[in-house]
């Protein structure tokens, strides 16, 4: 009991000492960015902002976790491998900030970071069984710990990247996901991987008040980016490794918006006979926006779904293995029914005309990240 109220008391401190950092600095940073250039001026009718606002406000974000990590946690290498590469994240994302950089060169660089974490030890060694009925409890990985390790950490980055389409709603979710992580690694006594979810759900904390619509700064790749690799790091570290049923689901509960909104976007994209990586219009963010929700109603409905997904990630840490997996099967029988709802919702909107606006002229788009 004292080791957990220990761990607890370590978590809020790592908590309030990035969000007291990340407060801070933000304004720093927003100086910093207008004058290295990393602003996203208002040239076209997609953008909502009528006045230049920085980007790179990710910044902050890196500062407040960093600073709070290196206090309450010692140097392990896979600690060390893990801020390596986000350093690595961060600078790519400054660049991209400022420059703009080309899809390819990024998506390499970002191998290259999740290597770094996962040769520092940070890999998915054992994925558990989904059969809970077969004689072996798990699976052992063997040389593919190291692909599919790079692919979840790569992966999840440029989920999280792909959300960050409304004010406030990648640096929400990501404070959601990070809470979530903190109380099941509270609940499994995992006491280093709540302090880093707390310096990470801290950092965003101190960040959000500036984000939140209207935004005074955008995070930009270098806040979304980090924040994905971040937490798929930590995920391997505080889930991935439990030979349990739990580590098979939880980690897809927790991100489980950023991973449902890449999966469709990837899905959508294809079917339309376009490129994986072609941007388009089709996230979850911009339908609300569509359906006539406001920008911060938007956020709202997509908070309040986070939320239950994490909910629904701590409840499967807390239930045996049978109620578990009925659990999941309802869950996944929604999700099934939502995404065919979302697919079909994407392709009559595909042939659908403009809308109109009273006037008669087509509507234009309304955010900057369309």
């Amino acid at each position: 009991m004292s080791i957990q109220l220990t761990s607890v008391g370590l978590a809020a401190a790592a908590l309030l000492v990035a969000a007291l950092v990340a407060l801070i600095s933000t304004p720093v940073v927003k100086a910093l960015a207008f004058r290295v250039g990393a602003v996203d001026v208002p040239k076209d009718a997609r953008r909502m902002h009528d006045h230049p606002i920085p980007r790179m406000g990710g910044l902050a974000i890196f500062f407040g976790f960093i600073l709070s990590v290196l206090i309450f946690q010692p140097l392990t290498p896979e600690l060390r491998g893990m801020l390596l590469g986000g350093v690595v994240i961060v600078i790519l994302g400054i660049f991209d900030d400022i420059f703009a950089l080309p899809a390819m060169p990024k998506f390499l660089v970002q191998i290259g970071a999740a290597l770094i974490a996962v040769l520092e030890g940070n890999r998915i060694s054992f994925l558990s069984n989904p059969n809970i009925f077969s004689k072996e409890a798990f699976w052992e990985l063997g040389w593919l710990s190291i692909p599919i390790s790079v692919f979840w950490i790569v992966g999840i980055t440029n989920a999280v990247n792909l959300i960050d389409g409304l004010d406030g709603l990648a640096c929400g979710v990501s404070t959601i996901s990070s809470m979530t992580l903190l109380v099941i690694a509270l609940i499994v006594l995992e006491p280093d991987v709540a302090i880093l979810m707390g310096a990470l759900a801290g950092s965003c904390i101190g960040f959000l008040p500036y984000n939140l619509n209207p935004a005074k700064i955008f995070m930009g790749d270098t806040g979304s980016t980090f924040l994905g690799f971040i937490l798929a790091v930590v995920s391997i570290q505080g889930l991935f490794k439990f030979y349990a049923f739990i580590s098979f689901a939880v980690p897809f509960l927790m991100l489980g918006l950023p991973i449902f909104d890449t999966c469709f976007a990837i899905l959508r994209r294809v079917s339309h006979g376009q490129s994986p990586m072609q941007p388009d219009r089709g996230h979850i963010h911009h339908r609300l926006i569509d359906m006539g929700f406001s920008q911060k109603q938007a956020v709202a409905v997509l908070y309040i779904i986070s939320a239950i997904l994490g909910l629904s990630a701590v409840v499967l840490t807390t239930i045996g293995v049978v109620r578990a997996m009925l659990f999941l099967v309802a869950l996944c029988a929604a999700g099934a029914v939502a995404g065919k709802l979302y697919m079909d919702r994407s392709t009559s909107d595909q042939s659908a005309p403009p809308r109109r606006t009273q006037d008669g002229t087509a509507r234009k788009k309304e955010h900057p990240y369309e």
